[in-house]
């Protein structure tokens, strides 16, 4: 059961990688602009990290649809959601009104203060997901499970 469980968690978190760095690939300046947005990196990293990390996403989310290297990736995975909620988290304390940026944009939004609960519940939600696929990372369906034969 823990391994058709893992198979949906692997889709799930990956289709929601994919989805959110395919929505920013096309405009990379509104991605800079959405970890600008954020004011915690230093500017000379700002410009880096929002075309790095849409790649980084999208990355990560097929292979784990694809469950390949599963548990390095949900090791990914799991970082970049906890650095995302303390991002978030960070935004709300500091009384930033932006959106997130998660799946493109960014930049002000007047509702923001009422998003950021849904969006760290979310990401953590998605965190948790991420660490069951690192303490479990043998699913069903897995390029793993082709690529790193073992003896049972």
């Amino acid at each position: 059961m823990g391994a058709w469980f893992g198979l949906v968690a692997r889709l799930l978190v990956g289709v929601v990688w994919i989805v959110a760095g395919a929505l920013k690939l096309p405009d990379p300046a509104a991605s800079v602009r959405a970890v600008r947005a954020y004011e915690l990196l230093p500017e000379s990293v700002v410009t880096v990290t929002g075309h790095v990390l849409p790649i980084v996403e999208v990355v990560v989310g097929v292979a784990l649809v694809l469950g390949l290297m599963t548990r390095s990736m949900a090791v990914v995975s799991g970082l970049l959601f906890l650095a995302f909620i303390v991002g978030i988290a960070s935004a709300w304390a500091r009384g930033l009104q932006i959106e997130c940026g998660c799946f493109g944009g960014g930049g002000f939004s007047s509702s923001a203060t009422d998003d950021y609960p849904w969006e760290i519940a979310r990401d953590v939600g998605l965190l948790l997901v991420s660490a069951f696929l690192v303490r479990r990372p043998r699913t069903r369906l897995a390029l793993d499970n082709v690529i790193f034969v073992h003896e049972r």
